[in-house]
C-alpha cells in the first residue's frame, strides 16, 4: 500500500508506478523487456512509456548494442522529486535494523533474496501454466 501511496502524490496509475519500480531494481530495459515484465500488450508499453516521458520520468536512449533499439531508463531528476517521500519509511527501516546482529541481517537478505525469486516464478506459472 504504501507504493500506491506514492503514486497516488506522484499521479501514476498503479501499473506506471510497477514499470518505475522494475526501472528502479532492473536498469534501463528496451519496450519488449518491459511488455514481459508487465504482461502488457507492446501498443500499450508504448502508451504507458509516452505517458511517464510526459511526467520526466523517463526518457528513451539509443540501445549501445543496436541502434535499431532504445532503452527505457528512469529521468533521475524527475524521480528525484519523490526521494523525499521515502525519509520515513528508510529511517524507520535503519533505526530497526540497528537492533539485529550481522549474521541475522544475512539471514533476512536471505529470505528476502528467496521470497523474491519465489514470487517471480509463481508469478511465471500463473501467466504460463505450461511452466508447473
Amino acid at each position: 500500500m504504501f507504493h500506491t501511496a506514492i503514486a497516488d502524490r506522484r499521479g501514476l496509475s498503479t501499473v506506471e508506478s510497477k514499470v518505475m519500480d522494475y526501472l528502479a531494481r532492473l536498469g534501463p530495459q528496451t519496450p519488449k523487456d518491459l511488455a514481459h515484465l508487465s504482461g502488457l500488450a507492446p501498443a500499450s508499453v508504448t502508451a504507458l512509456i509516452d505517458r511517464l516521458e510526459k511526467k520526466d520520468l523517463v526518457a528513451r536512449k539509443p540501445h549501445p548494442d543496436d541502434r535499431r533499439r532504445v532503452l527505457i531508463e528512469m529521468d533521475m531528476a524527475g524521480v528525484a522529486e519523490a526521494a523525499p517521500m521515502w525519509d520515513h519509511l528508510v529511517r524507520s527501516a535503519q533505526e530497526h535494523l540497528g537492533h539485529y546482529t550481522d549474521e541475522q541481517l544475512r539471514t533476512i537478505i536471505e529470505w528476502v533474496g528467496a521470497a523474491a525469486v519465489i514470487t517471480h516464478e509463481s508469478t511465471a506459472k500463473l501467466r504460463d501454466p505450461s511452466k508447473e
